[in-house]
């Protein structure tokens, strides 16, 4: 299952995620958002484990809890809404 975690530190690093979410089972991958400019994270990511067992365990124990100094948001994850199709810019 797909999860979304927001709110988090910018001081935050895959590494921290994987070691929150270890806690509740296996995780296959750990991606936080990096905004392209600035090379800094949009405080929020995505954490891929592959049970749903453990995905839910995931989400009841680490929604809501402290990482960093922040309260972490985690739910899972929704689709992407496909966005429109721009034309050739001329």
């Amino acid at each position: 299952m797909n999860l979304y975690v927001g709110n988090l530190a910018y001081s935050v690093t895959e590494d921290d995620l994987r070691a929150a979410f270890a806690k509740y089972g296996e995780v296959g991958s750990v991606n936080i958002i990096i905004d392209r400019h600035t090379g800094q994270s949009k405080g929020f990511g995505f954490v891929e484990m592959p049970l749903n067992a453990d995905a839910d365990k995931a989400i009841k124990g680490l929604n809501g809890a402290d990482l960093k100094g922040r309260t972490l948001k985690v739910n899972q994850a929704k689709p992407r809404p496909s966005r429109p199709t721009r034309g050739p810019r001329y």
